[in-house]
């Protein structure tokens, strides 16, 4: 189901932590702030990402990340058609089922390699639901046995955006859904639509 990319540096007498990662920008801050008492090793399961190349290019960014910093990297499958099952029919909550679906996943893998928790990176963003992420987190942890930490990263956002531009990683523009990136570029679309209209008569 996964499989690890680079070894980290071993640490002594530290907590494991594993900590799902939407993308290489989003880990900068916490990588930061939780490899101080913790040994760090980074979960990349994100079957919401679409197209298939955006999945790539933020996979390829986060391995090189990992790769300068020393973290170890799990990766889990990417299994779209389960995602697009989690929130067929339940678009209006499709976020929480997405937050679901990767945070369980996140927490399985932890038990299963021996970790004493797990937390994810999405809480660096002021655009998540941080609320549903703490209260579905300690759900999956009641359910699974496996502690979640929920840390409140997003004074961090900014810093790690301006990290990323610096050192030339790839940013996406959208969460990754495919829902979000039609809402990302709706107005963009609208206009070009309505212009096509007035041209076609219509």
């Amino acid at each position: 189901m996964i499989y690890c990319r680079y070894p980290s540096i071993k640490v002594l007498d530290l907590r494991k932590l594993l900590i799902h990662a939407c993308c290489g920008p989003c880990l900068i801050y916490p990588n930061r702030v939780l490899r101080e008492n913790s040994a760090i090793t980074v979960f990349f399961f994100n079957p919401n990402i679409h197209p298939s190349v955006e999945y790539a290019r933020r996979l390829e960014t986060l391995s090189s990340y990992c790769r300068n910093e020393r973290l170890a990297l799990l990766v889990g499958e990417y299994r779209m058609e389960e995602y697009f099952r989690a929130v067929t029919f339940h678009e209006n909550d499709r976020c929480r089922n997405c937050y679901r679906l990767r945070l369980t996943e996140t927490a399985c893998a932890a038990a299963n390699e021996g970790y004493d928790a797990f937390t994810t990176t999405l809480t660096v963003s002021p655009y998540q639901d941080h609320e549903a992420l703490q209260e579905i987190g300690e759900e999956v942890a009641e359910s699974t046995g496996m502690p979640f930490e929920y840390h409140d990263f997003r004074k961090g956002f900014r810093q790690s955006q301006e990290t990323a531009a610096e050192i030339g990683m790839h940013r996406q523009a959208y969460c990754g859904c495919v829902f979000s990136e039609r809402e990302r570029y709706e107005k963009k679309l609208s206009r070009l639509t309505g212009d096509a209209l007035v041209r076609t008569g219509r």
